[in-house]
């Protein structure tokens, strides 16, 4: 009987524990996450207003205009694959490049490392208005002095130049937050596979096609889906920067839905749109841990 009442009791203090460690966390998780998921696909159901008490039931109404009379919302759909594809790669390659290269014995190599990592640290408002003042004020000054033609284009003036003035924002932004989980990959990797790849006389070339990568894969795995999803999500530096301009040619997907929603009175709608993009950045995330997952190696 005490061997038992000794589990039971050992059991309670688990559970108890449990409680008192994670109860928090799921009660703030339900709070902020799971009940205003609910209720925005509840109100994707109706045609609320945001402002009205009541809300009138329409069935799949939203989601029938969505699919066949909103072109402004896939245009801006388009536009943040567009620019997920762009950041993607450029946040990532920039990264690893920096990480590789800082993972050498070099003078003030931590000091470096905090330099590029910094812009992770401004939030996403400041740094699209730093950069909304180096464009329209530093690289014209500059285009003056030089005479560099790339200094002087009306980097958030055209359609074109808006959409690459955002993508070298993002990267930026992202690219030392990428640098510091390669690093922290690169450490990771035991010397004793490049000392055996030196002696079988691999050059540098081969030990990173060879050994680094397939070695780096779970760090480019979590990257890669760290960087589609800040980028898929982005808005803050969207609206900071260029505010969806110029004539919406640079509006991300998650502006359109915040206009919807609350600047032009369509919560209902809005919450439809919600649903929709939170299903592709679900499925897109899924497939790209899916694909680079496979990749991975067992050591």
């Amino acid at each position: 009987m005490g061997s038992a009442d000794a589990k039971t009791r050992k059991k309670r203090s688990l559970i108890w524990n449990y409680i008192l460690f994670l109860g928090p966390t799921i009660l703030l998780f339900t709070a902020i996450e799971i009940i205003p998921l609910l209720m925005g696909i509840g109100y994707s159901f109706t045609n609320w207003d945001g402002i009205a008490n009541g809300a009138g039931f329409i069935g799949l109404k939203n989601y029938i205009k969505l699919f066949t009379n909103d072109e402004r919302f896939w245009t801006s759909l388009i536009f943040t694959f567009k620019n997920t594809f762009v950041v993607v790669i450029a946040s990532n390659l920039i990264g690893f490049t920096l990480a590789y290269g800082l993972s050498k014995k070099i003078p003030f190599r931590n000091f470096i490392r905090a330099a590029f990592y910094l812009p992770r640290l401004i939030g996403g408002v400041i740094l699209g208005f730093v950069w909304q003042f180096i464009f329209l004020n530093i690289f014209p000054f500059l285009g003056d002095k030089l005479g560099w033609s790339v200094f002087q284009l009306a980097w958030l003036g055209t359609p074109g130049t808006a959409f690459w003035a955002l993508a070298i924002v993002q990267a930026w932004g992202l690219a030392g937050y990428m640098m510091i989980i390669y690093v922290a990959g690169l450490t990771a990797i035991s010397n004793d596979y490049l000392e055996a790849a030196i002696i079988d006389g691999a050059t540098a070339r081969q030990q990173l096609c060879h050994i680094i990568l397939p070695l780096m894969m779970p760090s480019i795995t979590e990257c890669l889906f760290l960087s589609i999803l800040n980028t898929l999500k982005v808005y803050d530096v969207n609206l900071a920067l260029t505010g969806g301009g110029p004539y919406r040619s640079s509006e991300a997907v998650t502006m359109n839905v915040y206009t919807t929603a609350f600047a032009e009175n369509q919560l209902g709608y809005g919450s439809a749109k919600a649903i929709i993009m939170a299903i592709i950045i679900i499925g897109v995330t899924l497939i790209q841990v899916a694909i680079t997952s496979k990749k991975e190696v067992q050591v």
